[in-house]
């Protein structure tokens, strides 16, 4: 058999008769130590466990959008009710990416910068090793300054590997900072423990125990780079990202394509004062709406 050129072959490739094989794939863009400090400066002061929610959602950045704009819409569901409406909608989602509704606010910052996510989630897919090392080279400076320590909402650990944990693993906080203050010495005079607010929070419960949350359920094992979600060793990698399924026992997961179920809640986006809460790390407004059937 005649051999092709690199050329002819590029050529074939070009018009479709000769498919790409797989192992031809360009590998993903590798980001160096000083550049993924900066990537995971906005939430490497996150808690651990609402951490590994987002690392994980990441790497199905094209789920994002939606999901943030139907997290919006029922953002006035809470506990049982919205569990229950994520599961009657049969979300086409990874479970990943459901895990979040019950924070908009989260969904709403990785949705307006999507460069970001996916740079996040390719990161997360191809070095995940080296983004939880720069987690905690910037917790290691936000402590050194003085601005991450334990307070009435977190518990910050010591060592080797610093961890944060909700005080009351029911009740998840989001904090609210500046990457551009907290990772650097303090100017003088600036009060430190302002440069961390942990007012606004999400009470999970047990109610969205099927989407991975629950005590212990969803954590980092630092020393060991891993990181657990529903109680399983997350095992997502750039090579494996098209096939990988990481275990949920109790979710259904609908056929690609196939058709949701009607809506059954009444779609209501969120106010203004609804919105700037967890961007000012303030505590969430009284909630205003009632549930509404169609």
């Amino acid at each position: 058999m005649r051999r092709t050129t690199p050329f002819v072959t590029k050529l074939l490739i070009l018009a479709g008769i000769v498919a790409i094989p797989a192992f031809a794939q360009a590998p993903p863009p590798m980001i160096a130590p000083p550049q993924l400090e900066q990537l995971v400066a906005r939430i490497a002061l996150y808690p651990d466990p609402l951490l590994a929610q987002i690392l994980a959602a990441a790497t199905y950045s094209n789920d994002i959008p939606a999901a943030a704009q139907w997290a919006d819409q029922h953002h006035y569901l809470t506990g049982q009710a919205l569990a229950d409406a994520i599961a009657a909608d049969q979300l086409p989602w990874d479970p990943s990416v459901q895990a979040l509704l019950p924070f908009p606010s989260v969904l709403d910052m990785m949705n307006s910068d999507m460069n970001w996510t996916a740079q996040l989630g390719n990161a997360f897919l191809a070095q995940q090793q080296d983004v939880m090392d720069a987690v905690q080279r910037q917790r290691a400076l936000a402590q050194r300054y003085g601005y991450l320590r334990t307070n009435g909402q977190i518990v910050v650990g010591a060592g080797p590997y610093i961890t944060i944990m909700p005080v009351n693993p029911a009740f998840m906080v989001v904090p609210y900072y500046d990457p551009a203050v907290v990772f650097f010495a303090p100017r003088p005079g600036f009060a430190v423990g302002l440069g961390v607010r942990f007012g606004f929070g999400v009470t999970l419960g047990g109610f969205f125990a099927p989407w991975g949350w629950g005590p212990g359920a969803v954590h980092f094992d630092w020393g060991d780079h891993a990181v657990f979600l529903n109680n399983a060793r997350w095992g997502r990698t750039w090579s494996n990202r098209a096939s990988y399924v990481h275990p949920y026992a109790t979710i259904r997961r609908p056929a690609p394509g196939a058709a949701r179920s009607a809506e059954g809640h009444q779609l209501i986006p969120r106010s203004e004062a609804e919105r700037s809460a967890p961007r000012q790390g303030r505590a969430a407004p009284r909630e205003a709406h009632k549930e509404g059937r169609r």
